[in-house]
Formats: structure tokens, sequence, C-alpha cells
């Protein structure tokens, strides 16, 4: 940090950096360009991010303002600064969320044979039909509590919906009630059979409401919702059963302190205060919301028999020598193989687990498991081989944010199978996604490995963009070998012959290749993919790397802090956000070295959780063809997107790039559908 700048001329802020990202999402609801049941799907993801940054982001700085943490952020900010900022920043955006819906995608379900009644829409028999369903589904999962006065507060559960009831008895004061829509029933309750006819759960339950307060006035009913802290910290002085932890954990997220209240513009002014009052919130906490709450059941909508209104469907490519665990393991020894999802098939990594039970060469494999969803083919896999007495070792993250309940099952399961499952570290996530299969074969034992950027996970290996790469090398299989070791068992190992290692030489590792291509000066280039960019030391490397003339292209899907473009600063950074059907997942750090690329993929992005607090791999891609098709079949591909990229300007603005004048349309994602990275590699089958 030079001492005479002001730190907000060098950084972007990250919580308004991820504000212009999920900024960016919500534009995808609006673009006409995308089928409309896509567009519903956006404002859902749209609404999921933000319950997410506050229930993480936002309550951190909470804690930290009534903690009296005084630091501030690289750009500046106290926390109270940008609580403020995200305040004045977010209620718009959730504001225009609304409106979208309302707006531009509701007018056109009409259109389309789609329509979310109100209940005064309904014929007689349509509301008598609801009010025998709300008798017959939805009355036994409602629970009427008093909210005030009461004698004490109960519960109002995070994200869920809620409908504030003003009840009179005609002899006492006017209380309010609170009436849960229950998650055990789909919010969207179809009319008919025959026809796309919805109508909102709780339109239901409050024109019922009689029947759950008999004998009383009904004053008044207005839904609202609760975001509460979900960022329980895992202390390691007080972790001496990690799983006991991990438990408790689980439960006292839904016990959170309130960060946010969102109700429709119908909530009487004295209701409003009252709920303030009772969940401790000032006026910044609050948002009034003219249309939906709680838009992420939308996704709900998305799964209705209508094709014409979703994305055509992707079928991703298997290239024939990957196909089965036989020929995957011959064209392994043979050369290593890039694979670059969801455009080649997710099928060869589950062959390669696979492999550990079907394959009899097979003695052992090793695996580290992050995010594997609530069905997983992967640790089935893993399963049957212990099962059929091979060496199976796992090394399970149980502190995987919103994962750890899956996690934990499956680790339960695969523990009783007779799988070696360790736990990582108390104080540190295992981020990086490793699997190691060691083979009996005529020359002696040989180890193959799988290098990912995503989670083994088949289910978002439909959705996220990322890579794998498939290699035998001996310098790098072993370098995971003992890495795995490290993992599950007692090491110190400070040196590995090709890995980047977080904590260990991951930051430097980076650092030094940046430094070397500033040295180059204008015959340097810089290529990095990531998911985000915040380390500060990370930044003023490239800021110094530019200053020397090195050409920087960095393709961040989410928050990005770097200023691009400030004259003497960072004249030759350009930064390019994809948003599009795809989540672009993928991380690639390229170092143009001369015309000796030197090329690494892997788990890690540039924040200092990732450099300093996880474990993390990158591991270099050193095949030529495969630095090749890195560099001119999946970099360039996303830096000449101009239709689902963005543009970050210094200001810290977005700006879609659009064709210019004659120049043809390039959707990048619709390229690589075309043309996946296997066929470059294998030819067509």
């Amino acid at each position: 940090m030079r001492p005479t700048e002001e730190k907000s001329t060098r950084y972007l802020n990250r919580e308004l950096s991820w504000l212009e990202f999920n900024r960016r999402v919500l534009e995808e609801a609006v673009n006409p360009a995308n089928p409309l049941l896509e567009r519903v799907r956006f404002l859902a993801i749209f609404e999921s991010n933000l319950d997410e940054f506050y229930m993480v982001r936002v309550s951190g700085l909470i804690e930290q303002f009534e903690s009296g943490v005084l630091e501030v952020s690289p750009d500046g900010l106290t926390p109270t600064e940008q609580l403020l900022a995200i305040s004045r920043g977010a209620g718009p955006l959730r504001r225009r969320a609304a409106n979208v819906y309302l707006e531009q995608l509701q007018p056109q379900f009409d259109r389309h044979g789609i329509a979310i009644r109100t209940y005064a829409e309904l014929t007689d028999k349509q509301r008598e039909e609801l009010h025998e369903y709300f008798h017959r589904e939805v009355f036994p999962l409602c629970t009427p509590l008093i909210l005030h006065p009461a004698p004490s507060v109960p519960f109002i559960s995070n994200r869920s919906l809620n409908l504030a009831v003003e009840v009179s008895d005609g002899a006492s004061d006017v209380r309010l009630a609170r009436v849960k829509v229950p998650d055990g029933t789909p919010r969207l309750v179809r009319l008919s059979k025959r026809k796309f006819e919805f109508v909102l759960l709780e339109e239901i339950i409050a024109n019922n409401l009689q029947s759950l307060f008999p004998g009383v006035e009904i004053l008044g009913a207005h839904l609202f919702r609760v975001i509460r802290d979900a960022d329980v910290e895992i202390r390691q002085l007080e972790a001496a059963d990690l799983i006991a932890v991990i438990e408790e954990t689980l439960r006292l997220r839904r016990f959170g302190d309130p960060v946010l209240l969102q109700h429709q513009p119908t909530l009487p002014d004295h209701v409003r205060k009252t709920l303030m009052t009772l969940l401790r919130l000032d006026d910044e906490d609050v948002f009034s919301v003219d249309g939906p709450l709680g838009l992420e059941s939308f996704h709900e909508l998305t799964k209705i028999d209508k094709p014409s209104l979703r994305f055509p469907p992707h079928l991703p490519y298997v290239a024939e020598p990957l196909a089965n665990f036989k020929t995957l393991f011959e064209t392994i020894a043979a050369t290593d193989v890039l694979v670059h999802h969801p455009y080649d098939a997710f099928r060869p990594v589950e062959e390669f687990v696979a492999s550990a039970d079907k394959d009899s060469a097979v003695v052992g494999v090793k695996q580290t498991l992050y995010r594997v969803g609530s069905e997983s083919p992967i640790v089935e896999s893993l399963l049957d081989a212990a099962e059929e007495g091979k060496q199976v070792a796992a090394m399970v993250e149980l502190k995987a944010r919103f994962d750890e309940s899956n996690n934990l099952v499956w680790a339960r399961a695969l523990e009783r199978a007779g799988v070696h499952v360790t736990y990582g570290f108390q104080e540190m996530k295992t981020h990086c996604k490793l699997c190691l299969v060691v083979r009996r074969e005529k020359d002696g034992m040989r180890q193959y490995a799988h290098i990912g950027t995503g989670n083994y996970n088949p289910s978002t290996a439909r959705l996220y963009t990322d890579l794998g790469l498939f290699t035998c090398d001996p310098a790098l299989t072993q370098d995971i070998s003992e890495l795995f070791n490290y993992l599950t068992g007692f090491s110190k190992q400070t040196h590995y012959r090709k890995l980047l290692v977080a904590p260990l030489n991951l930051r430097e590792g980076i650092l030094d290749r940046i430094r070397r291509e500033a040295k180059l000066k204008r015959e340097g280039r810089i290529f990095l993919k990531l998911n985000a960019l915040v380390d500060p030391e990370v930044i003023e490397a490239l800021y110094d790397a530019s200053a020397a003339g090195v050409k920087i292209d960095l393709i961040v899907r989410g928050t990005c802090c770097i200023r691009p473009g400030v004259v003497g600063m960072s004249e030759t950074v350009r930064v390019v956000s994809i948003v599009g059907r795809f989540l672009e997942h993928s991380r690639v750090y390229y170092f143009e070295n001369g015309g000796k690329p030197d090329v690494l993929i892997g788990s890690a992005d540039c924040m200092r959780r990732n450099l300093d607090r996880r474990i993390e791999v990158l591991a270099p891609v050193e095949s030529r063809p495969l630095i090749d098709l890195i560099r001119e079949r999946i970099l360039t591909p996303c830096l000449q997107d101009n239709v689902r990229a963005w543009e970050l300007d210094s200001s810290g603005h977005y700006h879609r790039i659009v064709p210019k004048k004659r120049e043809p349309r390039f959707d990048s994602q619709a390229w690589f559908m075309e043309h996946p990275a296997t066929k470059e590699q294998f030819g067509r089958v």
C-alpha cells in the first residue's frame, strides 16, 4: 500500500462489488433473449443469493460493529459505513426484482398459458375447493402463535414466510399473532390438472384464517419474512469433538440473530414497528417490497411442463476414449486429459472413481469431498469399493457452509462401510478437489489423479463450468499422495514438487509468477479466470505488473476489488464477468512466461480465506496441447463474448458488452456447447 494514496482509489469495496454481481444476475431475469421460465429461474437465484449475502456477509459486519471492531476494509470503510452502503444498494435492488416480476414476467405468463391467480380472481367453486384443500393439507401444519403482547417472543425461523395477523376478541386490546407458511407443502398450489394455474399458499392461508382463530375478529393479515445470521463460527478451542460441534452448528444456525425484515407495503406502520422491536432491528434492516416475498421458491414454477419456455436441453459430450474405466486409464497413461464441464460429461469422473469397485487392478482410492449433494454416485462408488475390500480413504469436509448436514450423513455411511474417514482440520476448511486411484499394473504400482476446480457432485457438474485434469505424472501424483497423508494423518510436509498448496506456498507461488511477468514488462501476459479477486496483496502485484506494461485479462464472475483502467496504475487491466446459463466456476491461472506458458488450475480464488485459511491446491497443466487448448479454446472465447459478458470500469460499475457495428454475436457458453474440450483432444465419436 502506498502511504500517500487513499485506499478507496486503489480498491473497490468487496460487499458493494458483490451487490454488483447480483445486479448482473437480476439483469438476466430482465433479458428478453432468455426464455421466460429461465428468467424466472434467474430471479429465484437473485433472491437466494441475496439471502445468503445477508446471512453471512451482512451478519458478519453487524457482529463486527456490535463487538466494537474498528478495522476498516481494504478500501477504507468501517463496518458501519459498509452496512449503510449495503442498505442503500440492496433495498432498491430487491424492490427492482419485485418490479421485474410484476411488470415484466407476470404479464407474459398469461400469453403462455400460465397464471398465478389472486383470490379475487377465483370462482366460487375454486374457492370452495381451496377451502377443502386448506383443511386437508395445510391446517394440520399451521400453528398460530401470539407475538405481542406475550410473556415470551416465539421464534421466527430463518427465511420463513409468515403472516402477521391482527386479532381481537372485542374484550381486550388487539393482539398480534404469527402464522408461518408451512415448508412441507408447495407454495404454488395448482388449481387444475389441465391448466398451469396457481394460487400462492399464503393467499390460501390468509383467506382461511378464521379456521385458525375461531371466535375472534381478524383485523388484518400481512406477509413478512425474516433473514437470520447463519455464519456460525467453529472455534478451534471449543471443538474437541468436531462432529458434535457441526451438529450444534446446524442447530444454532436456525436461531441466529435477525439481520433483515422484508414486508409488503400494506403492512401497517404500528405492526412494522412492533416486529422491529421484537426482532431488535433498525430502519436500515427493513425492506418494504411491493410484490411477492421469498422469490427463491419460484424455482417451483420453472419445473412445469413447458419445454419451449426453457433453454434447449444440453447433452454433454463423451469422448469414446473416456467412456469407460478400461479405456480411460489407457488414455490417461498415454496423455494428460482435460475435461470442461458441463460441455464435457461428468461421466469420466464418475467412471474414474467407480473403477475402485469395478476394476480388479485398482487396489486403492483416496478422495476429498467438499459438497457432494443429497444423492451422490461418487460416494456410492466409494462405499461399493470399501465393501469389495479395496483400500478407500475419504477426507470429508464437515464445515462446507450449508452442506454440513449432507456431508455428515455421508461421512457416517462411509465409516459404517469401513472407509478411512477423516475430517481435516478444525481451524481450516479443506477445499481442494482431488481424487487419487492406485492400480497394480504389469510394471508395478501406478498412481492416477484427477484434480478439479469444482465439487464431486454430478448435479452441480450439469450447472457449473469447471475444469478437471486427469494425469498419471509421477511427480504430480506423488505430490497428491503426500498431500493426502497430510490431510488424513500426521505430517508436517513443507515442500511439494509441482503442486501449489495453501496455506503453505500457494500465495507466494501466485505472487512470484505475477512478479516474473512484471519483469518482462510489455512482453508479459497474464490471464486469470476466477470466481473472486479480493486479496489486496495479489491486487497490488497486478497493479505493479500493469504499471510495468504487462497486459492483464481477468475473467472474474463475482466479487472483484481491483480498479481496472486507471492511468498509471492499471491501464493494461481488463475485467470481464460472464453471467449466463451456466455458473462460471472454473479457476485458471495463465502466465505467458516469455513463450513458455505456466498454467495452473484448481480450487483457489484470490481471497485471503483461500490463500491463508484453507487447504487449497493449484496444479500445473504441462502438456503443450492442453496449454494451447486452455488459452485458445477456453480463455479466449470468454474474452470474445459479447452476449453474456459484462466489463468493469474504474468506478466499480459493470456495462454489458454488446456487438460492435457489423460484429457477429458471440455467446461463449453456446460456443463451448458446440466445441467441448475433449472433442478437441480426441475428435468426434
